[in-house]
């Protein structure tokens, strides 16, 4: 049984054009949104990856900076939040308002 203390998400969220998407929504989508991030900041990376409701997905037709993979998850009901994973970082870049438009 492996003991190891689980890594807990750090979130990045500098990233300009998530900050400008974010402070452009109506505040009940932006309150959302807020909600989410604070329960993956309570989050390790292996609840991460095993919670249906994130419905966590690897962008496999494009890279992150520094050639890092992509994901795409639920940030909300009506958005997708597009980031990448950097050491205990979650580094998020962008939100979508559909679920198409996150892997183009």
């Amino acid at each position: 049984m492996d003991r190891r203390p689980q890594q807990q998400i750090r979130l990045d969220l500098n990233n300009p054009v998530f900050q400008r998407q974010l402070f452009n929504l109506p505040k009940n989508d932006q309150r959302s949104i807020l909600n989410t991030l604070r329960k993956l900041a309570e989050m390790t990376w292996q609840q991460v990856y095993s919670n249906h409701g994130l419905k966590w997905e690897a962008i496999l037709s494009q890279q992150g900076p520094g050639g890092n993979k992509l994901y795409s998850f639920r940030i909300s009901k009506g958005f997708r939040g597009m980031a990448y994973r950097e050491g205990s970082w979650l580094r998020l870049l962008s939100l979508h308002p559909d679920h198409d438009s996150a892997y183009q």
